[in-house]
């Protein structure tokens, strides 16, 4: 069946209608409508495309979302090499460099063309006949990794030029992240008690090189591009016109660049930069000075890496000598306890300076920082105060190493790093400092399921004093909620509709609403289905943790985490409360012994993406049934379930010769059974 006109005319008003929007906002930083609004238009197209996919074009901005994880990336042989470049450290190499390229030129002066060295993931995309084709990673100049659902995701990145070009075009150019995004991932990362980023190249090699699309697209990347491959073919001659070209077809370029006739063009150029750098929004840690006429670059020639018509001049690190005064604990939306050093303020990348995070116990002790040292500090990325080194010849005596301490300095309850984790954390539900999160959690559809209770609307009952802790929530009533800002008394009556419904959840709900750190949705159904109450899960957490390593996938970090969460006092007074409303702690429905099960002690594996459900809903019907989900393929592997684009998963299953399963015949398999 073939899509209505009215259809065809929706999908393509709405890919340029998101295409302008996707330009103010990312090009022009000036949107005109909000996230939400832009979602909503994408999701449109998305159902268009989904029921007629005939109307998906290679632009289409639903590829931006990211599709299903891969097995591994693909290697791409580079037709040309991609080369890095020669450094220049100070600008006396840099005045030999300039000085050697005139005399081999024979010449006293040359142009060259100066910008901004973008610190970022060198990477090739292919266009053709107009349209984005495949892209690639540099890797080691000849041979890259192919990242092209990646790059596909990076809104910057056009996924068609400006104009119409018949076959292939080649261009290059870097993947980045700009500073303030760096500094927003960063900060995430540190509350999760997840690894930094050391610099906002290597947040952006991560990000790109993530075998899950999906990750790349919540990360906010850019692409900006300086190079054409045999830009002869379209009139270009020179470093200044490829530039100008780029732009004409409509790809981000990164700007500031200059024509530099001499060596004081050149230094003047880079007065500039020495302090303008801390300004632009791109980490950049030098000027790329390029030879600017493409005709006299072939004589010149290359090293075994580099070329000979450019070279990167470096700036040197900035980094400042001052005194620790203090050492501040925080804690976080997450209960992470984050130690902070304060210091004597200093001027750094062209703001003053005086607090850095030393992020967890194990950076703290690496470098050893204590009040009263002396220590070196700069900015990562030119943007994130962080502690280089400490100058242990100034030490003062007497000094003794920080230990983040064992109490939360919010609400007073235990602090303790669980085994095998960086992070410290406290370990009330109901501290203040992570209330928030912690409600938004518990009303959540894999929780309590609360319809209608957003992000907003708890803000305003944690800001205004009517909630402290989620079993708070069972006190509420209809006026409380419809004297909130835009909320009316309907809304309000849903809300304490869904707040009662909520009370007769399963439990495996509502231990995963309990917010027990390291126990998810799939752990805390298997913890309810094995003890089937919350006092008997709360007794023998605390009694007898080997009884919860006794369940499948349960270890001894999530054995310590339940532990730790049933034994807090405020924790315990939670529970009293939530019993008290009326909340379900028991599991009525009937016990299913696991081998009964028509799948069970079947091992499954799923690779590619599936067209009827997610594969995590696969897992779970798969669970459902007495199956494993396990995620990598052996001579135990009983079923392999392969859906479009499968991976190396489906070659080993071959060559083992498993049962294969399509996803016809998984469907009809499940159906045979339920």
């Amino acid at each position: 069946m073939s899509a209505p006109e009215d259809l065809k005319s929706r999908a393509e008003q709405l890919r340029v209608e998101l295409a302008h929007h996707a330009q103010l906002y990312y090009e022009q930083d000036s949107p005109e409508i909000s996230d939400f609004q832009y979602d909503s238009l994408v999701r449109e197209l998305q159902k268009i495309e989904t029921t007629y996919p005939e109307l998906v074009t290679p632009d289409s901005p639903t590829h931006r979302i990211g599709g299903a994880p891969r097995e591994g990336f693909t290697k791409v042989e580079h037709p040309s090499p991609m080369m890095s470049l020669d450094n220049a450290l100070n600008r006396e190499e840099l005045k030999n460099y300039y000085e050697k390229l005139c005399q081999s030129l024979e010449v006293t002066a040359i142009p060259v063309l100066c910008e901004p060295k973008i610190d970022g993931l060198a990477v090739s995309l292919i266009y053709e006949d107009g349209f984005f084709k495949s892209g690639s990673t540099r890797g080691n100049g000849h041979v890259g990794e192919d990242v092209t659902p990646n790059l596909k995701t990076i809104r910057t990145m056009p996924l068609s030029l400006h104009e119409k070009i018949d076959g292939l075009v080649e261009v290059r150019g870097e993947v980045c992240m700009d500073k303030k995004d760096f500094a927003i991932l960063n900060a995430a990362r540190e509350e999760s008690g997840e690894a930094m980023f050391a610099n906002p190249r290597n947040a952006a090699a991560g990000s790109l090189r993530q075998l899950d699309p999906k990750i790349t697209a919540s990360r906010r990347l850019s692409v900006y591009l300086y190079q054409i491959i045999e830009p002869e073919k379209y009139g270009v001659a020179s470093q200044q016109k490829m530039l100008d070209k780029l732009r004409t077809w409509g790809l981000p370029v990164q700007g500031s660049e200059k024509l530099c006739t001499c060596l004081d063009d050149i230094y003047g150029y880079l007065d500039i930069w020495t302090e303008g750098r801390f300004e632009h929004p791109i980490d950049t840690d030098g000027v790329v000075v390029k030879l600017n006429e493409l005709r006299l670059r072939d004589g010149l020639g290359a090293t075994s890496h580099a070329p000979r018509w450019a070279i990167a001049f470096k700036f040197p690190p900035e980094e400042k000598l001052t005194r620790v005064l203090d050492i501040e604990v925080t804690v976080g939306r997450t209960g992470t306890l984050t130690p902070t050093a304060v210091f004597d303020p200093v001027h750094l990348s062209g703001t003053v300076v005086q607090r850095a995070s030393l992020h967890n116990q194990d950076e703290l002790d690496r470098k050893d920082v204590r009040i009263g040292d002396m220590i070196w500090v700069h900015k990562a990325g030119e943007i994130i105060p962080e502690v280089v080194r400490v100058e242990l010849e100034k030490r003062p005596e007497n000094s003794a190493p920080f230990k983040i301490p064992n109490i939360c300095p919010v609400c007073g309850s235990k602090a303790m790093r669980i085994s095998g984790e960086a992070a410290v954390k406290c370990t009330n539900v109901s501290c203040p400092a992570q209330i928030k999160e912690g409600i938004a959690h518990f009303a959540s559809r894999q929780a309590m399921d609360i319809r209608g209770l957003g992000e907003k609307i708890i803000a305003q009952l944690v800001d205004s004093g009517k909630i402290k802790n989620v079993a708070d929530l069972y006190s509420l009533n209809v006026m409380e909620l419809a004297l909130l800002d835009r909320m009316g008394a309907k809304s309000a009556q849903n809300i304490i509709d869904s707040i009662e419904r909520s009370k007769a959840r399963p439990l495996g709900a509502l231990v995963n609403a309990l917010g027990i750190h390291n126990v998810g949705e799939r752990t805390a159904q298997d913890i309810a289905e094995r003890f089937r109450s919350l006092d008997v899960i709360a007794k023998k957490s605390v009694e007898e943790e080997s009884s919860m390593e006794s369940i499948d996938g349960i270890g001894p970090i999530i054995a310590e985490s339940m532990s730790v969460f049933f034994s807090e006092p405020h924790n315990k007074e939670l529970m009293s409360r939530l019993r008290i409303a009326g909340v379900k702690f028991e599991m009525d429905e009937p016990l299913v012994l696991k081998d009964r099960l028509p799948w069970n002690g079947l091992k499954f594996v799923l690779t590619g993406e599936l067209s009827s459900m997610t594969r995590n809903e696969a897992s779970e019907k798969i669970r459902a049934l007495g199956g494993q989900a396990v995620s990598s393929v052996s001579s135990k592997t009983d079923y392999v379930v392969v859906g479009t684009a499968p991976g190396s998963k489906y070659l080993k299953a071959k060559e083992l010769g498993i049962t294969i399963l399509d996803e016809e015949a998984f469907v009809n398999k499940l159906n045979e059974n339920y």
